[in-house]
């Protein structure tokens, strides 16, 4: 495997093993964890399909930029790609015995959506000119970013499972917030890059955008963790026992 191979999957499995390290009282079974990621690998077929199609009657980017940055982050990108990895996790974990607590909607959810990003992010890497470069900004963003919209659709997934008084709010909201965090993250760097492809009087407009980006990012971060401690605790509540995070491994469906 060439260096910019390894370096295309690095940032996924130190998430997948960050993510699994987090869930501190009852590990899922590593084939059913296996399976959820083969899924979210797979779920980049259907979501390309719908993405394409949208394209088709994107605004013209030269003509109408921020148009364009707009509805090919939140319709385009943000809406196809999270609405296939819910309803592929929904299908996957929805009535499996192994989704019996809080916490576990954030772990399938992370390890469907790295999935997605895996596959996502060896196409960019392996087609890119500056391999190694593409792999460090998408290690260090695109990556994580598909990290925090699993932890926010896993989240509310998990809300939806156990308090069903209030289950079709949860599950609108399992892809409403994912679907908006991805939007608004693709858009801006749309935006930003179609105003600044041809025209340096935008170059403040893209700084501003840039900032934008990184306070959103940021921001992003300390919405998802304290979502995966919201969810421990209530995890613990459950009554499962203390594991260490390495100890259960179990290989059943």
């Amino acid at each position: 495997m060439s260096i910019a191979f390894i370096s295309a999957i690095i940032p996924v499995v130190l998430l997948l093993i960050f993510i699994y390290r987090k869930d501190k009282y009852q590990h899922e079974p590593i084939r059913k964890l296996l399976l959820t990621f083969f899924v979210g690998c797979l779920s980049v077929i259907p979501a390309a399909i719908q993405e394409t199609g949208l394209s088709l009657i994107a605004p013209s980017a030269d003509k109408m930029p921020v148009a364009n940055g707009i509805y090919t982050g939140y319709v385009v990108a943000g809406l196809s790609e999270e609405l296939w990895k819910l309803l592929l996790l929904i299908i996957v974990i929805w009535n499996s015995p192994h989704f019996d607590e809080y916490f576990d909607g954030i772990v399938y959810a992370v390890y469907l959506s790295l999935g997605f990003a895996c596959v996502e992010n060896i196409m960019y890497v392996m087609g890119g000119n500056d391999q190694m470069a593409t792999a460090l900004m998408r290690g260090l963003l695109a990556v994580p970013a598909h990290f925090l919209f699993a932890v926010i659709m896993g989240y509310h997934l998990s809300l939806a499972k156990f308090d069903p008084s209030d289950r079709k709010r949860h599950l609108f909201h399992a892809l409403l917030y994912p679907a908006l965090m991805h939007g608004t993250y693709d858009a801006l760097l749309m935006v930003s890059t179609n105003l600044g492809a041809d025209d340096e009087s935008f170059n403040l407009v893209c700084g501003v955008l840039t900032i934008a980006f990184i306070v959103f990012d940021v921001k992003m971060w300390r919405w998802g963790l304290k979502r995966i401690k919201r969810l421990q605790e209530r995890s613990k509540e459950q009554g499962f026992d203390r594991q260490h995070p390495f100890d259960g491994f179990t290989w059943d469906f």
